[in-house]
């Protein structure tokens, strides 16, 4: 479990393609601090587990297998060496709960259809899935590459996110242009909410 405040963002160091998996190894510094195998580590949102560790100087190398599922679902597919992706530890017992309730399964992802900048701001325009709609709530929560994201306003083709300076230095958006993919995760209560409801109708 996590909580979309991503830490830092690390850097991909190396993408290797196996026969049953993808490796691959990310750089990170805060988030390799006491990170051991089997550990769990949000990139870019999808919650991943420790397979191998290594230090280089004062950062660490970290290394996935990555399913084909996962490679295919989300945005990491597109991750070329150099890339920076968001990363977030997994959530402590006695941590602050600073965004919401981010699993790290990823339902898909979104294509960003505006992302510039307005005023001190940035403005973020993503189109998702048809099947995500339904979760889209105006101020409702919704995770962007892993990202604590409120809901600013929903269209019939996508909705809006507003970026303040502070999200936009030190996370992985900075790289992101339109027509990029965006991991997205919608906010798991309502999931069980529409769950909930359906097995309520069918009793």
């Amino acid at each position: 479990m996590f909580t979309g405040i991503v830490e830092e963002t690390g850097t991909v160091e190396r993408i290797s393609p196996t026969a049953k998996s993808i490796q691959l190894t990310v750089r990170a510094r805060i988030c390799g601090r006491g990170m051991k195998v089997s550990d769990s580590l949000a990139v870019n949102g999808c919650c991943l587990t420790v397979v191998k560790t290594a230090s280089k100087g004062p950062d660490k190398l970290l290394e996935f297998d990555l399913l084909r599922e996962t490679w295919e679902r989300t945005n990491l597919q597109f991750a070329r060496v150099n890339s920076l992706v968001n990363l977030e530890r997994s959530l402590r017992a006695d941590s602050r709960m600073g965004g919401h309730f981010v699993t790290g399964h990823i339902d898909g992802t979104g294509t960003i259809m505006r992302w510039e900048r307005s005023g001190a701001d940035w403005v973020l325009d993503v189109a998702p899935p048809p099947a995500l709609k339904r979760y889209l709530v105006y101020k409702g929560a919704i995770a962007v590459d892993g990202i604590s994201l409120t809901v600013a306003e929903v269209k019939p083709r996508f909705f809006r996110i507003w970026i303040i300076p502070h999200t936009y230095e030190i996370t992985a958006l900075r790289e992101r242009k339109a027509g990029d993919a965006v991991n997205l995760e919608a906010d798991i209560l309502g999931k069980y909410v529409e769950q909930f409801l359906a097995l309520k109708r069918i009793l």
